[in-house]
């Protein structure tokens, strides 16, 4: 892609996000409070509050905001697949993963998180998930109706 169009398709991503990323904020700031820590990764077109204290563990991703609950993305983790017993598949970056979610939330803006919700949340059954995972494995499919 053109390196002016791919500028622009991000700023305009990022405008399209940013109600979400706004609630990303909010929650990310009241994590700092309580021993969270932030730093922008530029490749994941996001600001990351790491230690993040609430939460199951793993990170959840608000438009360009990552909430993530250890100490770095740059860590494996097991897809929603494999957890599920669907297959043994290898461990992918948690960064990638989120990275994924991050493109939807820049691709979808508020409708973003109605969809998620009616695909299932989080679920092995949620294309939204499945997507995020299959990025994380080839770099490619992040859109959730791809193959």
């Amino acid at each position: 892609m053109n390196p002016v169009l791919r500028r622009l398709a991000i700023v305009l991503g990022l405008v399209w996000a940013l109600p979400n990323t706004v609630l990303g904020l909010i929650a990310g700031i009241v994590g700092l409070a309580f021993g969270a820590h932030a730093h922008w990764r530029p490749r994941d077109l996001a600001l990351v509050f790491h230690r993040w204290p609430w939460g199951p563990g793993g990170a959840l991703t608000l438009g360009n905001v990552i909430l993530h609950t250890g100490d770095t993305l740059d860590s494996t983790c097991v897809t929603y697949a494999h957890r599920a017993g669907h297959g043994d598949e290898a461990p992918i970056a948690l960064a990638d993963h989120e990275r994924a979610h991050v493109y939807q939330y820049m691709a979808l803006g508020l409708m973003f998180l109605p969809l998620y919700l009616a695909c299932g949340g989080i679920s092995v059954r949620n294309p939204f998930e499945r997507a995020a995972d299959r990025y994380a494995q080839t770099g490619r499919g992040w859109w959730p109706w791809s193959r």
